[in-house]
């Protein structure tokens, strides 16, 4: 299945507030119940066992509502694993209110070097093209201490055709069209390998990648090696 790259709706700017709102809350719907929290907390997880760390400050790229880190760090709470979240997204429109929300471009972060232990991501890779997407991982290599942390879409025909079926589920037509465009753009796991090597030809980092169920994957490009 070739990637297909178009615009999504609720990229554009032409929604109003309550709208943005209800294609968000839909989104996290989709998040608790396919996969998309599930393969955060994985990678947090993964990322707490490596370097032995209990405490972990996280920056949320294109956080949105920022349910998916939030309801993270409850989660792994009472297993003694500690998640201080910062959110960030372009669109003020899309972040609760509060003193750790801030609005700025993905690929500029307005962090010095080494600002966090994690910067992770969710249902954001795919909106990138691949140049786009090599900057990202290099800004934010930057900006961790530890590991950039990627939760995107695999794309699969198969994929496709659940996301069609979906509406009734849904139930909102903007989340059912940019589902439909988001699953069309995604990468596959061979591909984001590829991209990340071909971002550091001389010594590309290390990189973990798994498969989750119904088509998500979760990558982890390591700043630093462990072993």
């Amino acid at each position: 299945m070739r990637r297909v790259d178009a615009p999504e709706i609720l990229d554009s700017g032409d929604l109003s507030q309550s709208e943005v709102q209800a294609v968000l809350g839909v989104i996290g719907s989709v998040n608790r119940r396919f996969g998309g929290i599930a393969t955060t907390q994985k990678l947090v997880e993964q990322a707490a066992q490596a370097t032995g760390m209990k405490r972990l400050s996280l920056l949320e790229v294109a956080a949105g509502l920022g349910d998916v880190p939030e309801t993270v760090r409850d989660n792994l709470a009472p297993r003694g694993i500690a998640l201080e979240i910062t959110l960030l997204d372009v669109a003020r429109s899309h972040l609760p209110s509060g003193n750790h929300s801030v609005v700025a471009n993905a690929l500029h972060l307005p962090f010095s070097n080494s600002s966090f232990d994690l910067v992770s991501c969710n249902l954001f890779a795919h909106h990138l093209q691949p140049e786009q997407l090599r900057e990202f991982i290099r800004e934010g290599l930057r900006v961790c201490r530890q590991a950039v942390l990627i939760n995107d879409l695999v794309r699969h025909p198969l994929h496709l055709a659940l996301v069609y079926a979906s509406y009734p589920l849904m139930r909102n037509r903007v989340a059912w069209l940019d589902g439909l465009t988001s699953v069309r753009r995604a990468y596959t796991p061979a591909e984001i390998r590829q991209m990340i090597e071909k971002t550091f030809p001389a010594a590309a980092p290390r990189v973990e990648i798994f498969r989750n169920y119904l088509y998500r994957m979760g990558i982890t490009v390591w700043k630093t090696p462990h072993q």
